[in-house]
């Protein structure tokens, strides 16, 4: 964190804590007016685009807010120059000068000071990266659990889906799959969805329900909910400080719903089994936070759109209309006041023709020539706060020029420039002559910051590596030295430079590359960066061809993904199994472990591993088994009993 925030420069960290806090203004402004123009809207579809509008509005604001500032500061530094750095540049025995200049001065205190700025901006990046974080973990534990307990329906529901799927008019490729780890239906997926219908669905719903609670995850597909639900969780990412933001978000999955349910209700025709079906399921209710499921959303609510109900009045309306009304004026009012403590000069710029930081310079000047005398260095602000006939007056100068001038000289002296006292021209002249020429303050800020040598970068020019100072910057901050890419090359490895830095990251040293190379593996850059990330080392690769296993380096990857570890390839092998490398995958995918085969062998079953791995997709437990026995069919070989397990005979003469 500590890295990131060195790499931004102050006036950026100001002027961003300044659009975090102008936010906590128009995030409410933005809401209340959201609430108002819903209030007055029937139609769900026309409050869920006003609310997804002012989602985008919410993403908007800051980052223009961030553009004005820094563009009016850069157009006009004269008029938009942060009121904290002129605080700052005030000397401490100001308490000495003429009571209208201390007068003056206390409104320029007022604003936000470095050291909060720093603390706000930090706390808002820790949020991002743990939000963010929050949000990736939640897709990849959906995604796993998707991939390791869900199995393909059976062809009466596919049937009944695709027929759905076509009076909505959906052309897409959709996937239906059956799960037990949910309980109620839901949709995951952007470019490829996917529709999950849990047993608890398939088995506690009459068909029309069914049908009904399809139609609705299908509406999902149709109106591309997947790609709105991707973007609500970013601006949540970005602007979670802000209550507003989870409120709008609220309201959108709620109308989302609502617009769902008109569209399920619209295809089947039967709103009274429809709110039935949203009543069994909210017993059951437990579906991902990342997924939408039909049983989302307020049950009343719902049930009351559906068949046609009330469940609020005029006055309800009414007074939604006044409060959208006072949070909006409340909120405006905020973010005038909070206009006129950053930035006073332009606040009061129309009421008053005169420059407030001029009449402070001058206030300074006058009292500091009846001030007692002080040190060269506390002269320096009369310098800055003096005023000036032209812009480039007001230009911020170093603390070595003029060290030996006078209080009095400092108003003669202020326009002229010294760029040969900037005490970074020898580094400049460096860094010019190792080949970096043209560099911008930005850059030459975060070279010096990163500790970015001359020498640094003669080493990469040797390589022949011409890089941006980005890129530069990136390799020193992750500790990317030539010597280290020298090793690389030295290895046969020919990585660009992202790939450079990626290597770094992961900790892919030389010794590294040698050790999975002397196990049998000549793996490329991507599949050693890979391999890294998934704690493949090279005695894993060892055992793995000690087990009688040849995989590649991806394989090898799979294989660490899915915890397919040396004990549980010993398991198997064990048990008489020679499974192949797709096949060890595939048998962690599904669950298929040295337990579960004992028992399939304890019941007189032979089979290969294909047939394996399709019974533990269709559940094909010892318990079914015992039960199949129970009614009679025994000796069946392992796919009779998947077929017995899809076509469901045993649970419907059970549920008998």
């Amino acid at each position: 964190m500590n890295a990131l925030l060195n790499l931004l420069s102050p006036s950026t960290m100001h002027f961003l804590g300044w659009t975090l806090l102008h936010f906590v203004w128009q995030g409410a402004a933005l809401a209340a007016l959201a609430a108002l123009l819903m209030t007055l809207c029937r139609r769900s579809q026309t409050r869920y685009a006003i609310a997804v509008v002012a989602l985008v509005a919410m993403l908007v604001a800051p980052a223009g807010t961030f553009y004005v500032l820094t563009h009016a500061n850069a157009a006009s530094p004269e008029s938009f120059e942060p009121v904290a750095q002129a605080s700052r540049a005030v000397p401490r025995n100001i308490s000495a000068a003429a009571p209208s200049a201390a007068s003056q001065l206390s409104r320029l205190r007022q604003s936000l000071p470095w050291p909060v700025e720093g603390w706000l901006v930090e706390a808002w990046l820790l949020g991002v990266a743990f939000f963010g974080l929050r949000s990736a973990g939640g897709f990849l534990l959906l995604e796993r659990e998707r991939r390791k307990q869900s199995g393909t329906v059976s062809d009466r529901l596919l049937t009944i889906c695709l027929a759905l799927q076509h009076r909505l008019g959906l052309k897409r490729v959709i996937r239906y799959c059956e799960c037990q780890w949910l309980q109620a239906p839901a949709v995951i997926g952007w470019f490829r969805p996917i529709v999950l219908l849990p047993v608890t669905a398939l088995t506690g719903l009459s068909e029309d329900q069914l049908q009904s609670v399809i139609a609705h995850e299908l509406a999902h597909i149709q109106r591309f909910d997947a790609f709105v639900n991707a973007f609500q969780i970013a601006v949540e990412t970005l602007l979670f400080y802000h209550p507003a933001v989870w409120w709008l978000n609220k309201r959108i999955r709620v109308e989302r719903e609502h617009c769902c349910d008109d569209t399920a209700v619209s295809l089947c025709g039967n709103p009274v089994e429809y709110a039935r079906a949203l009543t069994l399921m909210e017993e059951w209710r437990s579906a991902p936070a990342l997924a939408m499921a039909a049983n989302r959303g307020p049950l009343s609510e719902r049930i009351f759109r559906v068949l046609g109900l009330k469940s609020s009045g005029s006055a309800t309306r009414a007074a939604g209309v006044a409060s959208g009304i006072v949070c909006l004026t409340a909120a405006l009012a905020a973010g005038n006041v909070l206009f006129g403590i950053a930035y006073p000069k332009m606040h009061a710029a129309a009421s008053r023709p005169q420059v407030m930081l001029g009449q402070v310079g001058l206030s300074l000047s006058q009292s500091a020539a009846t001030a007692p005398a002080a040190p060269a260095p506390v002269a320096k602000p009369s310098a800055a706060f003096a005023p000036a006939p032209a812009p480039r007056a007001a230009a911020p100068t170093t603390p070595q020029a003029a060290p030996h001038a006078a209080p009095q000289a400092a108003p003669q002296s202020a326009p002229q420039p010294a760029p040969q006292a900037a005490p970074g021209g020898s580094y400049i002249d460096a860094m010019k002559a190792a080949g970096l020429g043209d560099l911008t303050v930005d850059e030459l800020v975060s070279l010096k910051i990163q500790n970015v040598t001359p020498e640094y970068i003669r080493g990469l020019h040797e390589l022949g590596l011409h890089l941006d100072v980005d890129t530069v910057v990136s390799m020193k901050i992750q500790g990317v030295t030539p010597e280290y890419i020298h090793e690389v090359r030295e290895l046969g490895l020919t990585p660009d430079d992202d790939q450079i830095v990626g290597m770094k990251i992961q900790g892919v040293t030389p010794d590294y590359v040698r050790g999975i190379r002397d196990a049998g593996f000549k793996p490329d850059v991507d599949q050693l960066i890979s391999m890294r990330i998934q704690g493949v080392t090279p005695e894993y690769v060892r055992a793995l061809r000690e087990q009688g296993l040849q995989p590649d380096g991806d394989d090898v990857v799979s294989m660490r993904i899915q915890h397919v570890d040396i004990e549980y390839i010993r398991a198997i092998h064990a048990l008489g199994f020679k499974p192949s490398v797709d096949e060890f995958v595939s048998m962690r995918i599904q669950g298929v472990t040295p337990e579960y085969i004992k028992a399939l062998q304890a019941a007189g079953l032979t089979f290969d591993m294909e047939e394996l791995v399709d019974a533990r997709i269709q559940g094909v437990t010892a318990e079914f088994i015992a039960k199949a026995a129970k009614h009679g069919f025994k000796n069946l070989t392992l796919e009779k009993l998947i077929q017995l397990k899809q076509t469901g005979v045993l649970d419907s003469e059970a549920d008998i």
